[in-house]
Parts: structure tokens; sequence; C-alpha cells
């Protein structure tokens, strides 16, 4: 199955990718943008499949069907309200809100595979979709965590935080003063839930603050070390497939 992920937030298409390698899909292409995906489809053979977010970082993703005949099935990935999305539900394989759920790609990838045999070609209207997405709600991220201390329950402000880790099993923040508590989620709940232009995921262990990296140094087998401003406890190292991510991320 020739898959292909179109999402502007690199984390959640990550995300995504590895959750679909866990069900033996792979899809190597990732498109960010109206004007990539454009120019992908122009050279490129149409997929099976198309893993698609209704707005990129330069526009609506529909806005790439008006250049590009559409000739592939559709699975939408959406932060949007259910209501917004009655226009093309039926048109569309299926559709999956974020954070997405692995339950719900699991059955949306089964509806995909069930529909095969038709060969049914997905339409779309886009002037009537857009209608319904032109005001569309801004991307809503954490602005504060709870943490339990004692008895008691404590607001962190996301500007206060330097890092996520996690170890020996837990998820932990590090803030700003050099407090570190546990959390009750996990790093890749955290994907989906930070906002990109601030946090990058550099390993399976770390997220980081773009404002807390006082240095970078070279490391082994072409990794960066990060040095912040604050947290020594345990090495800061950016993944050697997540460098090239990670210094595109510091020029945005």
């Amino acid at each position: 199955m020739n898959v292909i992920i179109i999402e502007d937030e690199k984390p959640s298409a990550r995300r995504l990718q590895r959750m679909l390698d866990k069900l033996g899909i792979q899809a190597e292409t990732m498109l960010h943008s109206v004007e990539e995906s454009i120019e992908w489809f122009q050279n490129h053979g149409h997929p099976d499949l198309i893993f698609l977010d209704i707005q990129l970082s330069d526009g609506l993703s529909f806005e790439i069907f008006e250049s590009v005949e559409v000739k592939s099935a559709i699975i939408f990935t959406t932060a949007y309200d259910e209501y917004a999305l009655q226009a093309f539900k039926l048109n569309s394989i299926d559709y999956l809100l974020k954070p997405i759920d692995e339950d719900e790609l699991g059955k949306a990838i089964h509806k995909y595979q069930e529909n095969q045999p038709q060969k049914q070609r997905v339409t779309l209207d886009f002037d009537d979709i857009k209608k319904l997405l032109v005001n569309p709600l801004e991307r809503e991220y954490k602005k504060r965590f709870s943490v339990k201390v004692g008895q008691h329950l404590k607001l962190i402000n996301i500007d206060e935080i330097e890092c996520f880790y996690s170890e020996n099993k837990g998820t932990y923040l590090y803030t700003t003063d050099g407090r570190n508590y546990l959390l009750d989620t996990t790093l890749e709940q955290l994907e989906d839930e930070l906002e990109p232009q601030t946090f990058f995921r550099i390993s399976r262990k770390f997220f980081v603050n773009i404002h807390a990296i006082k240095d970078m140094v070279s490391y082994t087998n072409s990794r960066l070390q990060i040095k912040l401003n604050h947290y020594n406890e345990q090495e800061v190292i950016v993944a050697r497939e997540r460098v090239k991510d990670f210094k595109n991320w510091l020029e945005d």
C-alpha cells in the first residue's frame, strides 16, 4: 500500500507515521505544505491513501486538489469539530480527530481496506467545505499543567517549563527554577498538546523548549548535545535521525 501523510506539524506527522508502522503500514513520504504537496503530486504517481490535515501552514489543504486531480482515497486528520466535517464525511473514507486514537486509526484503515474492491474515487466539494472553514478556530495548545505536590495541586505555566522527559516509565516536566514534577501523561500524548514552534521532541526521551537552550555541541554519531539553562540531571541528546528536523525547527 502506497501511503503519504500531509501534515504541517512535523511532530504530529511523525507520531502518525509511528502509529501506522505498528499496523504494518509504511508512510515514507510526509508533506508539510500546500506548495510542497502540489509539486510532489506533479512529479509522482498518486498514492493509494492520503492522510490529510485540513489547515496547513500556507493554506487549506483542499487547495492542493484545485491544482491536482484527486485519484487517491483520503482519511482526514483534523482538530476541527465534527459539525465542520459533515459536508464531506460521506465522500471521504473517514476522518480522525486529533489527538489521533490508535483504535480509531485501526478502524479507519479497516474501512479503507473494505472499500478497496469498489475502487470508489473520492470527490470533494471544495467551495462548500471552505464556507464551513472561513473562520476556523485557531489550534489551542496547552498553556499550563497541573501537578500534584503532596495533597495539593500546583499550576505551572508553559513558559516556566524548560523540558519534558521520561525516566523509569514516568513523564516529568522540569521548570526554570530547577524543579521537576511527575505528570499523568506520556511524551506521545504531549506531541499534540505542545506548541510546535516552542517545543521540539529531540529523542524518545526529551522535549526541549527553544527558549531554554543555552548551547549546542557536536556529539558522537552525528548527534547533537543540548545544554539547557538549568536542567543537568542527564545528558540531553538530539537523536541522529532528528538532527536535520531539529536544525530546521531552530531556523523557522
